[in-house]
């Protein structure tokens, strides 16, 4: 072995041998914390570990190709040179330690979304003023940064005391020699890159078995190369103009009508009767909000939301309303431009997404202020591009004057500060004599869970309930400072969850992981009433413009939550990859190529079982989903 190791490229077997048993420990690690949740039959752990292995080794020939470069360029006099060395032995121990961070990196990462490396963590990459803040208000950084300069220090003493990267006396291999070698290990990456594709991890049923099938390593990298999965490319479709034919099928109802004979659009032409309201709204997007949390849900998590409780029960409740997606940019954009999620990138990141045919737009064609409103750094997530591109002024961190912050974290000032701030913005809106409509995103119910101390009778920094609790009471401050001013009783109030706190489960779309609150306040303007129609964030949109009776021109996809017949019901719940339409208490799933599950699902406890082909449920999402793609390919959804 110690030949073996001495040979030229003896030090790409050492990292091999190191990056597999560090891979080996994590993801028995991960599958420890999620062990009542994981298949443990023998043949599902052997696939768990074995599949796990192959993709190691994939990841791992992605990560030696700078290395096999670097050996198989150098001279053998540099080669075999001291200096060479030990600058091999400063090399390895910058890699060991690079190993090992990923390792603990994945165990926090797992913690708190319960999957490998995706999406998120591709994006983490980009904001590092945020995520670093995070990191360091989260977790003891210094005593993990230095654990694992002990822990790498000690690998590199064995290696050292064991001379395992001494040159062999045979280490002068010709060029030609080392050639062949560095030739066949550089292939490998690229047989890897053609051939293998992250869905080979996705074989079984349970979520957790395939997350722990795969590595972080390629998880990431794969995240990055399908950050915009192209419907048609990657989907199940059908011919566009029967497809379309069924989509306007789909969303026709008594109060719309079709204003052109294109089968592909969809505009058309809304009325609802009675006066014209011109009502303020203030809307606000509430971070991880699930609806576990709340009373109307029998929340197991003890008595922390008071406030919004008391609120719904004063309120249009919508208690069976999903999430589209597992991201604030997803909820966000479902709110503001009622379309099906996008596999891959929301469109609130993607270029050439000003002047879309959204709700702001319509409401700024009345004479409506428009504002959105973040308490934290607006670029993150492109969020201040995107609203300002499609008519919003903004106001983030940046805009906040020292006196109007009393804590902030890494992800921006608390949530009394913001709306605090939302109501000095109200009554500016309000001094001009202009309607207005308020977006609000909040981000105090994020990790590192840390608030102003005095507010609540739960300490900070404190757990996900403690920032569940904090958030509650910053809506109910907020709530009682607006009854008190001018422009209250002609304003509506709508409270919605981005998305939920997790979507971690068994299934590949947890159904009941996606449940979140939506609550419109004003008891004066709408009388309290639970509606339990099943709908999603596309559905906002409409909803709000039917209860202020305008009539006006539709691009969206959403339907008014109130109008919604029986057949109409039916939500949208996804991740960057997999699309989910349900309807009834059925869900069909559609994943790339050409991937298609069905399941029936229980509301109450949220299992899932496999059912067959339900062709009808199936050409609705495609008619939904695919259409949805097009119609933004095409740039058929702007603002005329």
């Amino acid at each position: 072995m110690k030949k073996l190791l001495s040979n030229r490229y003896g030090s790409i077997l050492l990292m091999y041998v190191l990056f597999i048993i560090i891979s080996f420990i994590s993801r028995t690690v991960l599958l420890s914390m999620s062990f009542h949740e994981v298949n443990l039959g023998i043949f599902s752990l052997l696939r768990v570990y074995g599949v796990g292995l192959f993709f190691d080794t994939v990841a791992f020939s992605y990560f030696m190709i700078p290395f096999v470069l670097f050996l198989l360029l150098i001279p053998s006099k540099l080669y075999n040179s001291i200096i060479n060395r030990w600058l091999g032995h400063f090399i390895l121990f910058i890699t060991i330690y690079i190993m090992l961070f990923n390792g603990v990196s994945e165990y926090f990462f797992w913690e708190e979304f319960g999957v490998r490396y995706n999406f998120i963590a591709v994006d983490y990459l980009i904001y590092t003023t945020e995520v670093i803040g995070n990191i360091r208000e989260s977790y003891p950084l210094p005593l993990l940064l230095s654990s694992i300069f002990l822990i790498d220090s000690c690998i590199m003493y064995f290696v050292i005391k064991k001379n395992l990267l001494t040159p062999s006396l045979n280490s002068k291999v010709k060029f030609k020699g080392r050639l062949t070698a560095g030739i066949v290990l550089l292939v490998l990456p690229i047989l890897s890159f053609i051939i293998v594709d992250y869905t080979w991890a996705e074989k079984t049923e349970n979520r957790y078995n395939n997350e722990l099938s795969k590595n972080g390593v390629y998880s990431i990298f794969a995240a990055f190369i399908n950050n915009e999965l192209d419907y048609e490319t990657f989907y199940i479709k059908k011919p566009t103009e029967e497809n379309f034919a069924n989509l306007r099928s789909l969303l026709k109802s008594e109060n719309s009508q079709f204003t052109s004979n294109n089968v592909t659009d969809i505009s058309r032409l809304i009325t609802n009767q009675g006066e014209e309201k011109r009502y303020n709204v203030i809307f606000i997007t509430v971070e991880s909000l699930s609806g576990e949390f709340l009373g109307y849900m029998g929340s197991k998590k003890g008595k922390i939301t008071p406030n919004l409780d008391s609120i719904a029960n004063n309120s249009l409740l919508f208690t069976n309303f999903y999430a589209t997606g597992t991201r604030t940019i997803w909820g966000l954009e479902a709110a503001s431009l009622s379309t099906p999620p996008k596999p891959g990138q929301s469109v609130i990141k993607r270029p050439n997404n000003g002047n879309m045919f959204s709700l702001g737009q319509l409401f700024k064609a009345r004479g409506y202020e428009l504002k959105f409103i973040y308490g934290g750094n607006g670029y993150f997530d492109n969020m201040n591009a995107f609203y300002e591109r499609n008519g919003y002024k903004t106001i983030d961190k940046g805009d906040f004057e020292d006196n109007e912050i009393n804590f902030a974290n890494a992800w921006g000032v608390c949530d009394e500060d913001l709306l605090d701030k939302t109501l000095k913005e109200a009554d500016l809106s309000f001094a001009t004599g202009k309607p207005f409509f308020n977006l609000i995103m909040t981000t105090s119910n994020h990790r590192p869970f840390t608030y102003p101390n005095g507010r609540i009778d739960i300490k900070s920094p404190a757990n996900r309930e403690g920032a569940v609790k904090y958030t509650d009471y910053a809506i109910g401050d907020f709530i009682r400072k607006a009854q008190k001013k001018s422009w209250f009783n002609n304003t509506l109030i709508v409270i919605m969850a981005d998305h939920c706190a997790g979507s971690a489960g068994q299934t590949e779309l947890p159904v009941l992981e996606y449940q979140i609150p939506l609550i419109i306040y004003n008891p004066t303007l709408c009388p309290p009433q639970k509606i339990d129609k099943l709908s999603s964030q596309i559905d906002v949109a409409p909803t709000l413009l039917g209860m202020l009776n305008w009539t006006y021109k539709s691009k969206f996809f959403g339907k008014d939550i109130l109008k919604m017949t029986p057949n109409e019901e039916r939500a949208f719940i996804a991740n960057y990859q997999k699309l989910g339409f349900i309807k009834n208490d059925k869900i069909v799933i559609l994943s790339p190529q050409q991937k298609v599950r069905y399941y029936q699902f229980n509301r109450q406890t949220g299992v899932m079982i496999d059912i067959p082909a339900d062709n009808e449920l199936l050409n609705d999402a495609v008619g939904y989903y695919q259409s949805s793609n097009y119609v933004y390919k095409k740039k058929l959804d702007r603002w005329e």
